[in-house]
């Protein structure tokens, strides 16, 4: 009866032990079946064989985790997860970090203090749902599109949000969409016009012949011969105005060729010079390295750079001191920069979105076209064009390329 009470006991005490190991989920526990009474070693062989199990699943479990966290770092989306209720943070992957600037949260009211504009977006996306929230990022406008869906993970809610910046394929689907809607356009513009000014140039043959101009009163005939002119006038500007945007749809094939930057900016700066000289502008060129190369069409980067170069020389003409700042550097993200900055007047947010747009200009005698040719040219070349503006401080427009290339 005593070696029934010890054996009870002593069982009572080692399954104490294997539920304590268990809930602090300490699994390195061996029980000795060796040493132990008959009566136990079933009952160590057991504990042994639920805490290798444990082990087992333990292991898989980190090493799923750690093949999750080193998929989710390679992602260029960025993710960020938050507990519900409290607001803690979970998840926040580098490609987040990278895409707002932001190194670290502790919770998602943190946000707040960083883009308020977001984080007013991200607390009320309802999941499942998506939008695109445009936000100032280093003076420079990015648009993100944001997706949001709920998972529960040990009897917590939390919310997953996922940034996407969408700029370059939103500017490519733009893109297309006015191209289709210039070549519409062009084409009734040329057809409606062309005949009318064909029209006003008979008419004006036909008013000097002999038998108009003896029988018309000579007031009446200043009259029409005003008149006709200034229909034939207007609709041959129209005609090469309109000339100038088909120029938008034209650029379909590339010439590409490797292009040493330091070369084409001593190019640039020997093509502007006179223009600089005169207005008194100076151009500095910072090249840090001079291997630097491209990968373009020679002839259509020369033509955006001239045409940053011309709108930089329009904004700087009322500075103390204007000045025009021409460089090259490679990116984080593997890519080539290549910027035009000077210190003019700037622009305000509400300009910066506007002036990539065809017939869109500030200047009573800007055509609209310049930005938006360089935006097309930037776009086959798989690169993109953006602007920083401060208003009072000035611009710079930051044309990206693809790849990397040096020079040996």
């Amino acid at each position: 009866m005593v070696d029934m009470v010890l054996f009870q006991k002593k069982a009572q005490d080692e399954v104490g032990q294997f539920v304590e190991s268990i809930h602090y989920r300490d699994f390195s526990r061996h029980f000795d079946e060796r040493k132990a009474p008959n009566e136990l070693k079933p009952l160590r062989k057991g504990f042994n064989e639920i805490n290798s199990t444990f082990k087992l699943i333990s292991r898989e479990r980190e090493t799923q985790y750690q093949y999750l966290q080193k998929i989710l770092e390679l992602v260029d989306t960025g993710l960020l997860s938050y507990e519900i209720e409290t607001g803690e943070t979970g998840w926040i992957n580098e490609a987040f970090k990278k895409l707002l600037g932001i190194p670290y949260l502790k919770s998602i009211s943190s946000l707040q203090k960083r883009e308020e504009l977001l984080y007013n977006e991200v607390v009320k996306l309802k999941p499942g749902e998506t939008k695109i929230v445009a936000i100032n990022r280093n003076q420079q406008l990015i648009k993100i599109l944001v997706s949001a869906s709920v998972m529960r993970s040990e009897d917590k809610l939390y919310k997953l949000v996922a940034f996407q910046n969408v700029d370059e394929a939103l500017d490519e689907t733009e893109s297309k969409a006015w191209q289709k809607l210039l070549n519409v356009m062009t084409h009734e513009i040329m057809n409606s016009v062309a005949p009318i000014a064909s029209l006003a140039d008979t008419l004006t043959h036909r008013l000097l012949e002999d038998q108009i101009t003896k029988n018309i009163n000579i007031n009446l005939f200043e009259d029409l011969e005003l008149g006709i002119e200034t229909i034939k006038r207007r609709s041959e500007g129209l005609l090469k105005f309109t000339e100038n945007y088909r120029n938008l749809n034209k650029i379909t094939k590339l010439n590409i060729e490797k292009i040493m930057v330091r070369n084409l900016f001593e190019n640039l700066y020997n093509l502007m010079r006179p223009t600089l000289e005169k207005k008194n502008i100076e151009l500095e060129i910072i090249l840090r390295d001079p291997k630097l190369s491209i990968e373009a069409d020679l002839h259509l980067v020369e033509q955006v750079l001239i045409n940053l170069l011309v709108n930089a020389i329009e904004a700087v003409k009322e500075s103390s001191n204007p000045r025009i700042v021409l460089s090259s550097e490679i990116l984080a993200n593997q890519k080539i920069a290549v910027k035009v900055a000077d210190n003019g007047t700037g622009m305000p947010t509400e300009l910066i979105e506007k002036i990539f747009i065809p017939f869109f200009s500030t200047r009573k005698n800007g055509s609209g076209i310049g930005l938006s040719l360089c935006k097309q040219i930037m776009l086959l070349h798989q690169g993109n064009i953006q602007v920083q503006s401060s208003l009072g401080i000035g611009s710079a427009f930051i044309l990206t390329f693809g790849t990397i290339g040096l020079h040996t």
